[in-house]
């Protein structure tokens, strides 16, 4: 039998997104987001943050989202701070430097978090006027090692943020399992409060794709369809987006699918650690790194295709990568921890 815990995009979606998506299929909507599920959609994040004066709109995928709010937001001379393993640093084939931006990587530890003390050590090295201005801070929650922020870390560096003329943007690709996660003390009204943008993501997150983007901040709400049309990043159809954020939103759904994703997550985490089996660091998360020996990786990736993540410290191991999601099943979770291989 092989499991699935490569990523959380493997299955296609939760069945009311599907039911939604049926349901709008021929009502003849108007396109571009001007409809009335973007619309509902919309309004119910807004909610959701407390955060009526805030700005929604809906993007196809996390890449798009991420290149085109750093380019809306930045002027051509400022770059953006980011921990090293950051997607717009690792995973979008220079993305945002396509757009002229200049993405300035610092050190992160294991949980993937960027430190207010990295960003306060790094800035005044950008002081020279010969050198790229840092414009905007970067992060990840969950991190891509399935870190997540506490409040007192996002408040830290949002002062800093102000202090510096620097704007905070959330990715939140992942933002369902890092805001259920065990010890959790975020919200989306924090995020409002504290960031100028950030992601909700629902193509990790039961929804078959799309991301909305919250501007919380109203001084960049003003001729941004503009540049997210130009940068490709408005859907014709954008209807499709829209009722799937309004299926995910209603009676807290998006919020059950990440509790569930992580609950499948800690139980495997838990029950390879009985097991023996070492971890990067102890993920709170959907996505947990499991610690291998090079010689038991050939059998495991034929039981679970799943990600290399890289070598570990000790020689001859390898950190993996396994990703829970709203459709793990506890018997796909007890089976391979029951299958995978002891240290």
């Amino acid at each position: 039998m092989a499991y699935h815990f490569r990523n959380d995009y493997s299955f296609g979606a939760h069945p009311k997104v599907l039911k939604a998506l049926c349901q709008t299929n021929l009502e003849g909507n108007p396109g571009y987001g001007a409809d009335s599920h973007c619309a509902a959609a919309a309004g119910m994040l807004k909610e959701l943050c407390r955060a009526p004066d805030a700005a929604v709109t809906f993007f196809i995928g996390g890449t798009s989202v991420n290149f085109t709010a750093v380019a809306a937001l930045l002027r051509p001379w400022e770059g953006v701070f980011c921990a090293g393993c950051g997607h717009i640093n690792t995973h979008e084939a220079g993305a945002v430097e396509a757009t002229g931006h200049k993405v300035l990587a610092l050190p992160a530890g294991p949980d993937g978090k960027l430190s207010l003390e990295e960003l306060a050590r790094a800035l005044p090295l950008y002081g020279d006027v010969h050198l790229v201005r840092p414009g905007m801070v970067y992060l990840s929650d969950a991190t891509e090692t399935g870190g997540v922020y506490t409040l007192a870390e996002l408040e830290s560096i949002a002062r800093l943020c102000r202090e510096h003329r620097m704007y905070l943007f959330v990715d939140g690709a992942r933002l369902g399992c890092a805001l259920t996660a065990r010890g959790s003390d975020v919200t989306l009204p924090d995020l409002a409060r504290l960031c100028d943008a950030f992601t909700v993501g629902g193509t990790k997150n039961g929804a078959l794709m799309g991301e909305a983007l919250v501007l919380a901040n109203p001084a960049l709400h003003e001729d941004f369809f503009r540049i997210q049309k130009q940068r490709g990043g408005v859907l014709a159809k954008g209807w499709l987006i829209g009722a799937q954020f309004e299926a995910l939103l209603s009676g807290g759904l998006y919020f059950d699918l990440a509790r569930h994703a992580n609950e499948m997550a800690q139980r495997l985490q838990e029950g390879l650690v009985r097991k023996g089996v070492p971890f990067l660091f102890p993920s709170p998360t959907n996505q947990i790194f499991p610690i291998v020996r090079d010689e038991d990786l050939p059998g495991l990736q034929a039981l679970c295709p799943l990600e290399v993540w890289g070598p570990a410290e000790e020689p001859g191991h390898t950190i993996v990568r396994l990703v829970a999601c709203f459709a793990t099943a506890p018997e796909e979770v007890d089976g391979l921890i029951s299958a995978f291989p002891a240290p």
